[in-house]
């Protein structure tokens, strides 16, 4: 009887724990995960240091999709070429 109840009070924690919600640091990995597609090796690993080390964005900035950051980063490129404008756009894009 002792181990039936120990069995059943482990399954119903266990329980618990998969259904709480998510922290907010895995929030932010499962956001710069999504942002560091297409990176690779040592360019997809200091992507993840630096983005998973950075602090929070203001709440006044609301956080762009990957495609409004793309049409604004190309807007704010207008006039560059180039090694310039990759260096620009690299930049841009990777700001959050």
């Amino acid at each position: 009887m002792k181990k039936l109840f120990v069995a059943s009070l482990i399954l119903s924690l266990s329980g618990a724990v998969f259904a709480a919600e998510p922290t907010a640091q895995q929030n932010k990995m499962k956001t710069c995960n999504a942002d560091a597609t297409g990176k690779k090796g040592d360019e997809r690993k200091a992507f993840m240091k630096e983005c998973l080390s950075a602090k929070p964005a203001a709440a006044e900035a609301p956080k762009l999709t990957q495609q409004e950051k793309m049409k604004k980063c190309n807007g704010d490129a207008t006039g560059k070429k180039g090694d310039e404008r990759k260096a620009f756009m690299k930049e841009c894009l990777s700001n959050k």
